[in-house]
Formats: structure tokens, C-alpha cells, sequence
């Protein structure tokens, strides 16, 4: 199955990935970290990206759909994989179309903005493994440290105060237009993401009908 997540940062994206990702045996496709990965090691198209990077402006679509196609590439996608962070826009979902890739299901998780606010001043992330964790929602077992793999947990600059507005407003202007998009093509569940861990799970496996 080959599922597209959408919501605002902060929505609980992430979580859902995971555990859509135990229960189906696909992996996540997290944007953010294959661009971090292609970084690393330093790949052309990954050195391509940190050019855009260092001169501090945003990596362009055709840099971020070739990182994509690379990463689809692999022999664990073969069964299908979520996307997380990819399409951010209307032009992605269509360059996505076009690479003949046909997308079962999208599932955006809908969370107003005073509540995201308040989630994105908790969360913290592994700066090994990057796994995901919350201060009051999902906190790590080992305290400041990853239960994962024991790395640091920091909070991420994007999870500042100050950048979250930004975020938002970001996400409204470019990455809402896609509830309509995929709504459209009849393949749209939207979930309200309040509530439980677990309650949420249980909205967006039946969604994905598993």
C-alpha cells in the first residue's frame, strides 16, 4: 500500500507513521530525514541539496523529487511505503503523478493551531536515530536520552516558539490546497488527531481499511 500522510507540523504525523509502518511491515518515508541521509553521505544529489541549504534558502522541488525517486527506488519500497513531508505542494503531488506512481491512500490528520502550538513546544528529537518523542504525550523511558539507540534528545529550531507561526502559516498556504487535491480523486481520510495515541490509531487503521 502506498499511503500519503498529511497535516500540519506538529499533527502527529509522525506517530501514526510508525505504528501504520509496524502494523502494514512498510517503511516511512520521512522527507526530512533522506535529505539528512543524502547529506551525510554525500551523494550528488544530496551535496545538490546542501548547496541550496548553505546558501540558507529552501531545497527546490526537482532536488527534493529526485531524493525521492532515489529513496523509492530501494528493495524495501517494493511493497509499498508511507510518505511523511512529501507532497508539500500542489506541483509535488502532480511531479509524484507523473513519476507513474499511484497513490491508495492519503490520510490527513487535522489538528487545530493552539494545540500544535502547544505539541511542538514539547517535542523532542533523537539527534542519533531521530525518533520522535513527546515531554507529557509519548516521553521517552530513559528520561533525556533516546530509548531507541540512547542518543541526545534535543528540540529541534523548527520547534521553537518563534518558527511554529511560521510553520503554520506556511503549511495553510501551501500544503492545505492538497486536502482538495486528493479529495478530489476520491482517496482523501481526514482524522481529527486529538484524543489518545491509541484512538487516533484505531481511526486511521480503519481508514486504511487493515
Amino acid at each position: 500500500m502506498k499511503i500519503i500522510l498529511l497535516g500540519a507540523p506538529g499533527a502527529g504525523k509522525g506517530t501514526q507513521a510508525e505504528l501504520i509502518c509496524k502494523k502494514l511491515n512498510i517503511p516511512q518515508i520521512s522527507t526530512g530525514n533522506i535529505i539528512r541521509a543524502a547529506l551525510k553521505a554525500g551523494t550528488p544529489v544530496g551535496l545538490k541539496a546542501k548547496s541550496f541549504m548553505d546558501a540558507g534558502k529552501l531545497v527546490p522541488d526537482e532536488v527534493v523529487i529526485e531524493i525521492i525517486q532515489e529513496r523509492l527506488a530501494e528493495a524495501d519500497c517494493k511493497n509499498g511505503y508511507i510518505l511523511d513531508g512529501f507532497p508539500r505542494t500542489i506541483p509535488q503531488a502532480e511531479a509524484l503523478e507523473k513519476m507513474g506512481i499511484a497513490i491508495d491512500k492519503v490520510i490527513d490528520i487535522v489538528v487545530d493551531d493552539a494545540e500544535i502550538t502547544e505539541r511542538l513546544s514539547g517535542r523532542r528529537v533523537c539527534d542519533k536515530c531521530g525518533a520522535t518523542f513527546h515531554i507529557k504525550n509519548n516521553p521517552s523511558t530513559a528520561g533525556e536520552k533516546c530509548d531507541k539507540c540512547d542518543g541526545n534528545l534535543i528540540i529541534r529550531k523548527d520547534d521553537m516558539p518563534e518558527t511554529v507561526q511560521d510553520r503554520l502559516k506556511t503549511y495553510h498556504e501551501q500544503t492545505e490546497p492538497l486536502e482538495g487535491y486528493y479529495n478530489n480523486k476520491g482517496i482523501l481520510h481526514t482524522i481529527v488527531g486529538k484524543g489518545d495515541i491509541s484512538d487516533i490509531t484505531a481511526h486511521v487503521f480503519k481508514a486504511l481499511e487493515v
